[in-house]
């Protein structure tokens, strides 16, 4: 029985910590884009779309797919 209140647990455990990272991530993209890189306008333009679906995933609680789409933001911006 305690396994399984366990198991139950384990989700409403982790779903916090998926959402922080999306925050994380949009507040360094957004940082990184208020510093004002030398980007092209196709690459400005492609960060700026993907923060905005990062933050609408988020926003629907799809935090796992949320963080995939904000990584692709960060190596055109030069974040590791």
């Amino acid at each position: 029985m305690k396994r399984l209140a366990l198991v139950l647990a384990l989700p409403l455990v982790a779903a916090p910590a998926f959402a922080f990272q999306c925050l994380a991530g949009m507040s360094t993209i957004g940082a990184a884009l208020d510093s004002g890189p030398k980007l092209s306008e196709a690459d400005l333009a492609q960060v700026r779309q993907l923060r905005t679906e990062g933050e609408r995933l988020h926003a629907a609680g799809e935090h796992q797919h949320s963080i995939d789409i904000l990584a692709e933001a960060m190596p055109i911006l030069g974040i590791k």
